[in-house]
């Protein structure tokens, strides 16, 4: 997909890759460093024409469209802007597959999956960058930004929609692993619980275990007793935002590291053993190829960090249990 950030006028006839897309996330994939508000602007100002007609922001194109795109100048790049360049580079290397319709990424931790919220560049938006010929690239889910692991985007349309079904119809297994504060006894336990979002005074977003909220559930597993943690593996049901972290906080097994729903005492502790992130990781994934229909088993290993910290804490309990004297 071409730069038009700093061309003349342009004309640009909507294809597969745009058909059913609002016209302001169009504009925002083709004028790149373009900040939104600007976009925003163009967009109120009749700058933007579809078929020679004004729209708003929250039209949708069809095939066939054809789009008038205004000349626009990008706004000089900033420290924050040209900081995650590094991190995309190793994206590349942490793509775990890839066809035409697919692309799997091991997504690692202290990244956000999109701009937004005093972030200039996510994931999204870098791999975007770093795959100019790439005609589609959408999310087809979103990770928390602490949270490491698979995460898939479409690069057709065709796919993001059959992934979107899938995930309405529970077709997708996805599998955490998490280490959480407390000896958790139950080999498998099914937890049910509704959760309710709501904003802070300063706008941050947070999810409570409330009565009318959404229902949500997980099939939790033990994996592996860790002294005073525990290691569970986690099969989501549904996809609620923060599911696990909430459910497990609320269960009174919060997950190390989390610094929204977490033990904020603890985690300080944690910080100085060496745990400078959330225990929380996507390990796998499994669909169907949302258009040849094979099954795809995906898997992304604990990360090297969260690995190093549970194989610590381990070697810690070893240490700590006697030694039976001989007789």
């Amino acid at each position: 997909m071409s730069d038009l950030s700093k061309a003349a006028v342009a004309l640009v006839t909507v294809d597969e890759s745009g058909e059913g897309q609002r016209i302001d996330n169009f504009l925002m994939r083709h004028l790149k460093g373009v900040p939104k508000s600007h976009v925003y602007r163009i967009l109120r100002s009749g700058e933007v024409r579809v078929n020679s007609k004004r729209i708003d922001a929250t039209y949708r194109l069809g095939m066939g469209d054809v789009v008038r795109i205004p000349p626009v100048r990008t706004s000089a790049p900033t420290v924050a802007d040209k900081a995650p360049v590094t991190a995309g580079k190793r994206l590349q290397a942490r793509v775990i597959f890839e066809d035409d319709a697919l692309l799997v990424i091991d997504k690692p931790a202290g990244f956000a999956v999109h701009g937004g919220s005093g972030i200039s560049r996510g994931i999204i938006e870098q791999l975007r960058l770093e795959r100019p010929q790439a005609r589609f690239l959408e999310l087809v889910h979103r990770l928390d930004r602490e949270t490491s692991g698979i995460l898939l985007l479409a690069k057709k349309r065709s796919a993001l929609v059959a992934l979107h079904e899938a995930i309405r119809d529970n077709a997708i297994e996805k599998r955490y692993l998490m280490l959480v504060k407390g000896v958790w006894k139950d080999q498998k336990r099914r937890v049910k619980l509704p959760l309710k979002k709501y904003l802070l005074a300063n706008g941050e977003r947070r999810v409570s275990v409330e009565e009318g909220g959404q229902a949500s559930e997980t099939i939790f597993h033990l994996r592996q007793p860790a002294g005073d943690f525990t290691l569970l593996e986690a099969e989501l049901i549904t996809g609620r935002t923060h599911q696990l972290r909430v459910q497990l906080a609320h269960l009174g097994f919060p997950i190390l590291g989390d610094d929204k729903y977490g033990d904020f005492a603890l985690n300080k502790q944690l910080q100085k053993q060496g745990l400078k992130r959330m225990f929380l990781h996507s390990a796998q994934t499994v669909i169907r190829h949302p258009l040849s229909g094979d099954r795809l088993v995906l898997s992304a290993p604990l990360p090297q960090e969260l690995q190093q910290f549970l194989d610590k804490v381990t070697k810690a309990i070893g240490e700590d249990t006697p030694h039976a004297q001989a007789v």
